[in-house]
Formats: C-alpha cells, sequence, structure tokens
C-alpha cells in the first residue's frame, strides 16, 4: 500500500486519535500494523513487530544506535514517525543475513573485534551498510567523517573502522 496510511474503522480511545494502518515491508516481508499517528519507526519495530536488533540508544537521534535501512539509505529510526514510511522497504540488522549467511559487515565486526558491549553494534553495521552503498567514502578519514553520528560508548572506533575498510576492500556488501 503505497501513499497515505489509512485510519481504521476502531473507535479511537477517549480523547486520542485513530489509529493508522502502515503497510511496511521489513527485512522482505509484508508487514501491516495498526499506529498511533506519533509511534516512531524505532518503536514499530520494537515493540509491534519484534525486531529488537536496532536499539534505542539516546532516543534524540543523537547516538546512532536506532540506525536502520530504509529504501538502502541510513535513517535514524528514532527520529522517524512510521506512518511516513508507508510502503517503505526497511532492512534492519535482522535482515541482513541471507540464506543463513552473515552479511560481509557483520562478518567483518566479528574477524575484527569491531565491538565490546555490542549495544551500538547493529545500528553501526546498518550504518556502515549505507555508507558503503553511498560510495563516497575513499579514505579511512572519509569514513571516520561518514560514520560520526554512529556512537561507541566502548571506543571500539579503530576496529570498527578496521572491519569497515576490510569489506570496502575485499568483499562485496
Amino acid at each position: 500500500m503505497q501513499g497515505r496510511p489509512q485510519a481504521t474503522s476502531h473507535l479511537p480511545e477517549r480523547g486520542l486519535p485513530p489509529k493508522l494502518e502502515v503497510g511496511l515491508r521489513v527485512n522482505g516481508v509484508e508487514r501491516r500494523v495498526l499506529l498511533r499517528p506519533w509511534t516512531t519507526l524505532l518503536d514499530a519495530l520494537r515493540e509491534h513487530l519484534d525486531l529488537t536488533g536496532t536499539k534505542k540508544g539516546c532516543d534524540h537521534g543523537q547516538c546512532g544506535a536506532c540506525t536502520v535501512l530504509i529504501d538502502g539509505r541510513r535513517v535514524l529510526s528514532c527520529l522517524t514517525l512510521a506512518v511516513m514510511k508507508d510502503g517503505a522497504e526497511i532492512t534492519t540488522i535482522e535482515g541482513l543475513a541471507q540464506n543463513g549467511e552473515l552479511h560481509p559487515l557483520q562478518t567483518a565486526f566479528i574477524s575484527h573485534d569491531g565491538f565490546q558491549c555490542g549495544y551500538c553494534t547493529p545500528g553501526q553495521i546498518c550504518s556502515a551498510v549505507g555508507l558503503i552503498a553511498e560510495g563516497r567514502a575513499k579514505t579511512s578519514d572519509e569514513i571516520r567523517e561518514l560514520m560520526s553520528g554512529n556512537i561507541c560508548r566502548c571506543g571500539c572506533y579503530p576496529n570498527i573502522l578496521a572491519a569497515i575498510e576490510a569489506v570496502m576492500q575485499g568483499a562485496e556488501t
């Protein structure tokens, strides 16, 4: 369903607008959910679709833990209303592996020890997938700059950089 989300015929709770039916294609699967107009994509993924890989960090768009891919582009899901993405193709960390094989960036993060606590890792990996698809980063400094919206409190930046560089130099995404 492309276009505008449809209001449902359910009676609104006292004083609240009706929930809207939103169609999202998440990790290759069509999903339909009833959501309040103010529900963020992050909350729709985590609370309504049980996809908890995408993390809620700051909930203000400052840390990047909630990064997902929408139509192949990096997006902060905590700042995106789900109703705005009706009909969009959304890829979360759960959707990167294909046919039982990890995505090359997932493998690189493991082999380069690109995580410690792991909380930021889904957002870091989704952001790196988008970064590589953009094709703008050619140097280590450009990768660092274009990944600067993704914060790692454990300080794994050198290993994250090494993982991204390894994929850019060797494997295809």
